[in-house]
């Protein structure tokens, strides 16, 4: 095989690698206009184009002695020097343009060229000396480029008493200081300024995801506040708007009395919204039990609460305030009962929340076993996240029960997720 295939595959590398680095200056160019119309921000985000293999391309320029040398007749066996400076920057250009890529720098391949970047720089520096000596140096600066991590200081150690061993041998101790420095020096500093550039854009990537992630969240925290609230209060004003009907025609006075429940849920249902919508929506219990009460009664269902036991912390109360408005949403509009009975039981560390009816409802919610719909099963994710869990399915003598369980000082992550309703089932 001659010596221009073998360097081809460089070459092809180089090409790409080109056609790659324009691209990400098209890209720059287009986030720097971007930039500058929405007032620079992006500017300030991305400094410069992502580093590539040609900001060490220039380094090659330690090696114009040793060409000067061949141009000039000054080498023996120029054939021979020519060639191997070939191959040597050759292998220079592939080892650097992947070191930049951390899957491919690892890759066997590039260590491979990396050993014989090594072994040809021994070649020239103990066959012709002088200026090509030199080649160790660049030697250096493709080794910290490519070995970053807990084995480049051995590595560089060892390189640098290399350099300085063969430099000694062939053009003295004064040449053999000079050469282990600049060694120790281009392999180290390219490792450093390298593993700090490719830190800082692995931050601004953290930085970036965790930006995404947080409107994400919010954005998360906002729909199941809104679906969960609009879900509730149209079902009430639903329930409501068809007892007033019913009881128009014999009882004025208690459809009056529902149309005014209505006005009072859809004002209550403003006020939410925009607690929502600013974030500082908090559920109270005793107002989501006083709801279910009067929405189970305008649905025909008799209710029945207990509470006993020790007070709760807000974010507790909070949490099951959730519980009680999802469960008797669902009762309201799938269970078909009579009677709904709702338990709250609270001890020195934990306290236990039952929401259970007798009612025959054949909507899927109700009949699946375990946790139904994306109501139930955002709570059970949220308990879980305060150190609670929610149970809920068919009960032993008919009816649907669900069954609520958190400590009574509950994960400090339930402070925080409170406030976000699941969206109802």
């Amino acid at each position: 095989m001659s010596w221009w295939a073998r360097a081809s595959g460089p070459l092809r590398e180089l090409r790409e690698a080109r056609s790659r680095r324009r691209a990400d200056m098209e890209r720059f160019r287009a986030a720097r206009r971007a930039g500058r119309k929405n007032g620079g921000d992006a500017a300030v985000d991305h400094p410069g184009p992502p580093p590539t293999g040609f900001s060490l391309l220039p380094w090659l320029l330690m090696g114009l002695g040793s060409f000067s040398n061949l141009l000039q007749g000054e080498t023996p066996n120029p054939w021979i020097g020519g060639l191997g400076l070939l191959t040597f920057n050759s292998l220079y250009i592939y080892v650097t343009f992947r070191s930049f890529d951390r899957d491919r720098r690892r890759a066997p391949s590039t260590r491979v060229a990396l050993l014989l970047m090594g072994l040809l720089t021994t070649a020239l520096g103990l066959g012709y000396g002088g200026s090509w000596l030199m080649f160790f140096p660049l030697l250096g600066l493709a080794t910290g480029a490519t070995l970053r991590g807990p084995w480049l200081g051995r590595v560089g150690l060892l390189l640098t008493v290399y350099a300085g061993s063969v430099s000694a041998v062939r053009g003295g101790w004064s040449d053999a200081t000079n050469i282990a420095y600049a060694t120790f020096l281009s392999s180290m500093v390219t490792a450093a300024i390298l593993g700090l550039s490719e830190a800082v854009r692995e931050l601004r990537a953290a930085r970036e995801e965790l930006a995404r992630r947080a409107v994400e969240k919010e954005r998360l925290r906002f729909s199941r506040d809104l679906h969960d609230l609009l879900g509730h209060t149209l079902s009430v004003i639903v329930v409501k708007s068809e007892a007033a009907r019913r009881l128009a025609p014999r009882d004025m006075d208690a459809a009056l009395t529902q149309i005014g429940d209505i006005e009072s849920v859809g004002r209550q249902a403003l006020t939410e919204i925009r607690e929502a919508v600013t974030g500082y929506r908090e559920g109270s219990l005793a107002t989501e039990l006083a709801r279910a009460r009067s929405a189970l009664s305008a649905a025909s269902v008799e209710p029945v609460v207990r509470r006993s036991g020790t007070p709760l912390a807000p974010a507790t109360e909070a949490l099951l305030g959730w519980v009680v408005r999802e469960a008797v949403t669902n009762v309201v509009r799938h269970s078909d009962a009579t009677r709904c009975e709702i338990t709250i039981a609270s001890a020195v560390e934990q306290v236990r929340l039952t929401v259970t009816d007798n009612g025959t409802g054949g909507a899927a919610p109700r009949t699946a076993e375990g946790i139904g719909g994306t109501g139930l099963t955002g709570l059970t994710e949220r308990l879980a996240a305060a150190g609670g869990s929610l149970r809920a399915g068919p009960a032993p003598r008919g009816g649907f029960t669900v069954t609520a369980e958190l400590p009574v000082q509950p994960a400090g992550t339930a402070a925080v997720g409170a406030a976000t309703a699941p969206r109802e089932s």
